[in-house]
């Protein structure tokens, strides 16, 4: 069936410097071959925000059910690669990108107050998570504020930190300066084709899931 790749464009702004990345990104990891690629624009379904309301502890299931969640949450536990792009805002992830974050909480309750596997035993160990994102700004500290909330979406849903891997851009504001880039480009292709040779490795039969 090939590995399953799920990404996600999270920038309000379609086509922009953060979707462009993902692009380079999604396009390095068409080039390994046997890869099914879903890619979602988050301005394009609703992912509506948290409540808090706590219900997923009793229920496994987010209270909120006219969103569509309820899918893409399936989709998130199928994936063998999850991705996620986002613009810097206000030196912080894009509002969609954080609300889809926080919706993960149904997960949390699943993993830590329910007690219940989020994946089976047997995929532990072989999944990985990328996360890209761009700036305008130039300063070396802009993508700071981001890392937590990134490691936590990727945590819930039991990818370790050591398996996310990360590609931030600065200094691109303007739409389309992403594609002049330098480097972005080449680096978002080969990071692309290194993730899908790594999965690869880790859905082979032979491999224990503890490996580095």
């Amino acid at each position: 069936m090939g590995v399953k790749v799920l990404a996600f464009a999270t920038s309000p702004r379609r086509h922009g410097n953060s979707e462009d990345l993902l692009d380079f990104l999604l396009e390095g990891m068409e080039e390994e071959g046997d890869v099914v690629i879903e890619k979602y624009a988050l301005d394009e379904i609703e992912i509506r925000p948290c409540r808090g309301c706590n219900a997923c502890e009793k229920l496994n299931r987010c209270i909120i059910e006219d969103d569509d969640l309820h899918w893409v949450l399936e989709k998130i536990v199928e994936a063998d690669i999850v991705v996620m792009a986002s613009p810097v805002y206000c030196m912080g992830l894009c509002a969609q990108a954080k609300a889809l974050i926080d919706r993960m909480q149904v997960l949390r309750s699943r993993k830590y107050v329910l007690r219940l596997p989020v994946v089976p035993p047997e995929r532990q160990g072989k999944r990985l998570g990328v996360f890209l994102a761009t700036a305008g700004q130039d300063w070396d500290y802009v993508f700071d504020a981001l890392i937590p909330s990134v490691k936590c979406f990727f945590h819930v849903m039991d990818i370790k930190n050591r398996d996310i891997s990360y590609l931030m851009i600065n200094n691109v504001d303007h739409k389309g300066e992403l594609q002049a880039h330098p480097t972005a480009p080449g680096e978002a292709r080969e990071l692309g084709r290194d993730v899908i040779r790594d999965i690869k490795k880790r859905l082979a039969p032979e491999y224990s899931g503890e490996e580095k």
